[in-house]
């Protein structure tokens, strides 16, 4: 346990509380997080979680454009149904991008669990993506993936962040409850 990661670990506890509140300051500091865990993730060699860190800001910057013209006219972000349809197609789509990076990384890295770590990341992102359309069922994807996270953080000796992990499972509980109501109201 580093003081990055006790760092990182709060960062990242603030912005997945803010993000179930649905306030738009969640994305700042839910991009600084991703800066956090681009390092640790370089030093202990996951490199899909941290190829996956940068394609998180890059999301992150999607889900603040879309949550900044989502929202009704008090300024309360919006949630949103998830078509079946679409679940399906982006669950799919995230399969697909798991094979191609776990086949990638078992081949051409040192990295230390490729077929996990790749899936985790592939899926995390339809997760996030699923997040920054303000879909509800974000927060079920985000359960099972960090069901399977705080294994793998374990696994590697990061005990805080798998602690983070089991908390951010309790969050996402909590914020699919809020914002299943809350697509209720839409």
């Amino acid at each position: 346990m580093s003081m990055l990661e006790i760092v990182a670990v709060a960062v990242s506890f603030i912005g997945i509380w803010l993000t179930a509140k649905r306030r738009m300051l969640c994305w700042p500091v839910n991009l600084l997080a991703c800066a956090l865990y681009f390092k640790i993730f370089l030093d202990v060699r996951l490199y899909a979680d941290m190829l996956l860190q940068s394609l998180f800001g890059v999301a992150i910057l999607y889900g603040w454009l879309r949550w900044a013209r989502g929202r009704d006219d008090a300024g309360e972000v919006v949630a949103m149904p998830l078509p079946p349809t679409r679940a399906a197609a982006n669950l799919a789509a995230g399969a697909i991008g798991a094979i191609a990076i776990g086949w990638f990384m078992h081949r051409f890295t040192d990295a230390a669990l490729p077929w996990m770590d790749a899936a985790l990341s592939s899926f995390s992102l339809v997760a996030q993506y699923w997040t920054a359309r303000r879909h509800a069922a974000s927060w079920l994807l985000w359960i099972a993936v960090d069901i399977v996270y705080v294994g793998m953080f374990a696994f590697k000796d990061l005990r805080l962040t798998a602690g983070l992990y089991a908390a951010m499972i309790l969050l996402a509980a909590i914020g699919y409850r809020r914002w299943a109501k809350a697509t209720e109201r839409s």
